[in-house]
């Protein structure tokens, strides 16, 4: 039998729900020991180093911030297309069309977007590390787009979405034999790894801010589907009866996804806009027709 090429894989005639139901069951709960290990070493890493405090924390990374930030900002165009992938309603249009074909991975991004939100909104509030342009003067580095300037910065709440929604998309559609594993696997973190760090070319945050957040990303999304896995909690968006609920949520997103058109006609707006209506008008008609 010949290997897939993953990409192939993704969008070829075996993917069904019931792929991604037997993908998720093969998940080990050993595979959150990696990703917790590697987030150990950077907190003993930035112990050793007495960097554990705000002030020594941003000092420790201050270089490598100069750095990435002054390279990425000589591709302005794609940065500030590409960060906008880390707000949850753009990527989430992208996958909307699994809302139809693929309702199992819904319910895993339903569970992992709510653990990552909550995660999110409790470690910003515990660290309120301040973000890059509330410490260095701005002539010193770039900003693209908003200067954003609270004490929000770690973890990067665009790494934890970006992470948590790929590892779903990851697992969900994990090929069949080894070496397209490996590449899936590649293709993931290395298209992951390219969004996330925007966020530091845009000038919003340090190098460990996008580093620990796909971390937390990562878990997160292991962890929605682990909880879709054992509870049945979202089972019923499968059910077409309530498909009008989703059509007004997938409207309300067009009418929100217009409007940053308006307000900055970015390219990501119009394809998530494409993606986000050419969803909308599937669920509809598939509604009239049960």
């Amino acid at each position: 039998m010949s290997t897939k090429f993953p990409v192939m894989y993704l969008f070829s005639s075996t993917i069904s729900n019931n792929k991604v139901i037997d993908n998720f069951s093969k998940i080990k709960q050993r595979i959150f020991i990696f990703p917790a290990l590697f987030l150990f070493c950077i907190i003993l890493t930035l112990y050793y180093n007495d960097s554990l405090t705000i002030n020594n924390y941003i000092q420790f990374q201050k270089n490598c911030f100069f750095y990435i930030n002054s390279k990425l900002s000589e591709y302005p165009n794609a940065l500030i297309n590409l960060t906008q992938i880390g707000n949850e309603l753009i990527l989430l249009s992208f996958l909307s069309i699994f809302f139809v074909y693929a309702p199992k991975l819904w319910e895993s991004l339903i569970s992992a977007s709510l653990v990552s939100a909550v995660i999110s909104f409790i470690l910003k509030r515990i660290f309120a590390v301040p973000r890059p342009a509330a410490v260095f003067d701005h002539n010193n580095f770039n900003i693209i787009g908003e200067t954003l300037s609270g004490k929000t910065s770690l973890p990067s709440g665009h790494a934890i979405t970006v992470f948590t929604l790929l590892t779903v998309l990851l697992f969900a559609f994990m090929p069949k034999h080894q070496k397209s594993k490996s590449f899936w696997y590649l293709l993931f973190m290395i298209s992951g790894l390219i969004l996330v760090f925007t966020r530091v070319g845009v000038g919003a945050h340090y190098p460990l801010d996008v580093i620990f957040g796909s971390i937390i990303g990562y878990l997160s999304g292991l962890t929605g589907i682990f909880i879709s896995r054992k509870y049945k909690i979202w089972s019923w968006i499968e059910n077409k009866k309530y498909y009008p609920f989703f059509m007004i949520l997938f409207l309300g997103g067009s009418i929100v996804l217009i409007n940053k058109i308006i307000a900055n006609n970015l390219i990501i707006f119009y394809l998530a806009l494409l993606f986000l209506g050419y969803s909308f008008i599937k669920i509809i008609n598939l509604y009239v027709k049960k």
